[in-house]
């Protein structure tokens, strides 16, 4: 065992006193790094075309003292930028220009709205209107005025699935480029009686892996670490409410049967801010058929997988309803990244997976009457409720879905909340879950360094079962970005502890895990840094015994000031099967301890070439016979107009009980006509499903809030297992939506 419970419990209660010691001092360190501008009100009307030519830019104040924050933080940056920002009553208003002495190679190859614009050349706003330095947005303009937006989850992590509507224009030259960003007062939630907002600026340069940031602290990005504007005065947000209408038409067709139907839906969302801080909303008769397919996974374990939300509806406000840093904290080390810790695992536990309401037990999607959301901030307070009417599907019957979320804010970045939720959207039993949890989080201590703990705790009631319903857990970590980072975790989840909207992959455990490690930073040359350390997991049965336990060895991290990356891994691996596990189909491990090691080692291609990719070879024994896996990808932009990519995950297993191979493939095509015009199709395949899923997405988004959809998906089976794929199934949707605001 790695440490019992009681030494953690010690561990926790010390370093929970310890920082305290140094609150005070950091809190004035801060104080004496704070930035702050007066910002001016305008009564000029400001075009957005990426100009910058309106006289009212005149008398803005001018942001200009910038510092690198990687690679090398408190650098002077390499180029020159200055940042305006204005506001009146409808909108804030963000004028820069970014200054380059190479400006014919500035990296600007995405040209489709919603992609990711990571390796590009960008402009960063981070914005946190209740300036309480844990919530807020994020909003990012790359030079062919492509947007990318977030919302701040746990003050750290940010959930890049939630899309505001904002508008923002840029222009190239032979100095470099110009970006004029409106942010409306509409599509933010703030508190109107107070003056000053919590903001920052980034600009990335990816040729050269340069950030630089107008506030620099840990080289993080999160509203802990900002500026201040100050005298936002009598700001509107007019009725405050956007209505949406859709209409969907969908055909679906299934081949073995010649079945056909064809679907008219339409349907309505409504937003209200009740006040510019607290928003409610309503979706009747919800359709999904235009969101994201999933990206195709291969299951060698004996547990859950997880899959994350896409659908806007949940996406709103999702911040409020996350609970314990579940995912993201409480001894999983969202900050940290405890490799040894699987995605699955470290989502385990949490009380409201959004993505379980909408599906039928088989998986399948159930039809959504209503919803009501009302979500945003009281004072200290953060709420959130949601409700839900799941139509009947099958032998469930129509059920009605609740979940309530409130934590109130204390100290300067800490938080205590509870959680509250009734309903089961996979079968007819009532199920209610009730929690409460608290974080501590301090970004401020001397030296660079962070602190956070985490605890919390559950409590299920499932029609039919009696006892052992509970989970609870605690984490503590320091995630500093340089130096030594380290953190421990534990969580028990019972048996019984079943959250129908929540998220569990394994139950009747107790998880500990640590991480520790040393990130050293190169200040000259080729790379940017290098990372070894330790991380670890072991989870035993409440009743007794192992049932699994790895430590993986990240012998060498090794990272480019290009953010391209080479690794060297070694694990040692224990799994108990408790009964007998059909890994393949005629493939059975017998049950008995295994222990097992395995090594890696592979690099990654950062995506700012037009050539990038990825390679990992990963080796050694698997359970009592071997297992080898190659995992490569391959992606080429011939232009900002066209795209490609593959990836290919190959795994030969070789056990006494039998040989198999697993293969799951993928290509992807973007021929992207515009900013506003798109086709993109996906292809999947896996030899365990054996089947081939078609996705073809043709999308018009003119501006934000506005867009229309044609998706075609169509799945091609290999019934009989003789390579010979028919036709099952397809469904083509088309969909438009349009918001109007008042």
């Amino acid at each position: 065992m790695f440490f019992s419970v009681k030494t953690m419990f010690r561990v926790f209660l010390f370093c929970s006193v310890l920082p305290s010691a140094v609150i005070i001092e950091a809190q004035e360190i801060q104080s004496q790094m704070s930035k702050r501008f007066e910002i001016v009100r305008t009564t000029s009307e400001i075009i957005i075309d990426g100009r910058m030519d309106e006289i009212a830019w005149e008398s803005a104040p001018v942001i200009d003292d910038f510092l690198v924050s990687t690679p090398n933080q408190f650098d002077q940056p390499s180029e020159y930028t200055q940042i305006y920002v204005l506001y009146d009553q409808n909108a804030l208003y963000v004028g820069a220009r970014l200054w380059d002495s190479q400006a014919e190679n500035i990296t600007a190859q995405i040209l489709r709205q919603g992609e990711s614009i990571r390796f590009d050349d960008d402009l960063g706003i981070i914005l946190d209107p209740f300036n309480n330095q844990r919530s807020g947005y994020f909003f990012a303009i790359n030079p062919n005025g492509i947007r990318d937006d977030a919302v701040f989850q746990n003050t750290t992590a940010m959930e890049f699935n939630w899309d505001g509507i904002w508008r923002t224009a840029t222009t190239r030259d032979e100095q470099g480029w110009v970006v004029e960003v409106e942010l409306p007062m509409k599509t933010l939630s703030f508190d109107p009686d107070n003056e000053t907002w919590g903001i920052n600026f980034q600009r990335h340069i990816s040729r050269i892996g340069e950030r630089i940031m107008w506030v620099t602290r840990n080289r993080a990005m999160n509203p802990s670490v900002t500026g201040a504007a100050i005298g936002l005065r009598d700001l509107e947000q007019g009725r405050g409410l956007d209505i949406v209408p859709s209409i969907s038409v969908n055909h679906k067709k299934e081949f073995p049967t010649a079945s056909k139907t064809t679907v008219y839906e339409p349907s309505l969302d409504l937003f209200y801010k009740i006040t510019p801080s607290l928003n409610a909303s309503l979706t009747i008769n919800t359709d999904f058929s235009a969101t994201d397919v999933d990206d195709r996974q291969v299951n060698l374990t004996r547990f859950n997988l997880f899959f994350p939300e896409k659908r806007d509806f949940f996406l709103r406000d999702t911040d409020i309803f996350q609970f314990g840093r579940i995912g993201g904290g409480a001894g999983n080390f969202g900050g940290i990244n405890n490799s040894a810790v699987s995605g699955a695992s470290k989502q385990s536990g949490r009380p409201f997976f959004s993505r379980k309401i909408g599906l039928s037990s088989a998986g399948q999607p159930a039809d959504i009457g209503y919803g009501s959301k009302l979500s945003g901030r009281i004072g200290r307070w953060d709420i959130g409720a949601l409700s839900i009417q799941q139509d009947q599907e099958g032998n469930i019957n129509q059920t009605n879905i609740t979940a309530i979320r409130g934590a109130a804010n204390i100290l300067s970045e800490s938080a205590i909340g509870f959680f509250a939720s009734s309903g089961d959207p996979a079968s007819n039993k009532k199920n209610q879950v009730f929690g409460v949890d608290a974080q501590f989080v301090n970004t401020r201590l001397s030296g660079g360094r962070i602190f956070r703990a985490d605890v919390w705790y559950l409590q299920a009631d499932t029609e039919g079962i009696e006892n052992n319903e509970d989970a609870y857990g605690f984490g503590l970590e320091m995630p500093n970005p340089d130096g030594w980072r380290g953190g421990v975790g534990f969580k028990e989840i019972q048996e019984n502890y079943r959250p129908a909207l929540g998220f569990v992959d394994r139950s009747g455990v107790r998880d500990r895990n640590a991480t520790i490690g040393y990130r050293y930073r190169f200040t000259t040359g080729f790379l940017e840094s290098i990372y070894g350390g330790i991380d670890a997991q072991r989870i035993d049965l409440i009743d007794g015994g192992l049932q699994s336990q790895q430590v993986k060895f990240r012998l060498v991290e090794l990272g480019s000031r290009l953010e391209d990356q080479f690794l060297v891994h070694y694990w040692k691996n224990k799994e108990v099967l408790s009964q007998p596990f059909e890994i393949s189909s005629g493939v059975i491990i017998p049950k008995k301890l295994y222990s097992f090691d395995r090594y890696s080692f592979g690099f990654s291609a950062a995506g700012r070439r037009r050539t990038s990719g990825s390679f990992f070879y990963r080796g050694g024994d698997f359970y009592d016979g071997t297992m080898e896996t190659l995992i490569g990808s391959l992606s080429r932009n011939f232009s900002n107009h066209f795209r490609t990519s593959m990836s290919y995950a190959f795994r030969v297993i070789n056990l006494p009980q039998g040989d198999f191979v697993t293969r799951l493939v993928s290509w992807r095509t973007e021929f992207i006509f515009s900013s506003r015009w798109a086709w993109v199709n996906l292809i999947q395949y896996d030899n365990v499903s054996e089947i081939i899923g078609i996705n073809s997405r043709l999308e018009w988004i003119p501006e934000a809030g506005r867009e229309a959809y044609l998706v075609i998906n169509h799945n091609v089976e290999d019934f009989d297992l003789d390579n010979r794929f028919h036709s099952a199934r397809s469904d083509i949707a088309v969909k438009f939506n349009y918001t109007f605001r008042f």
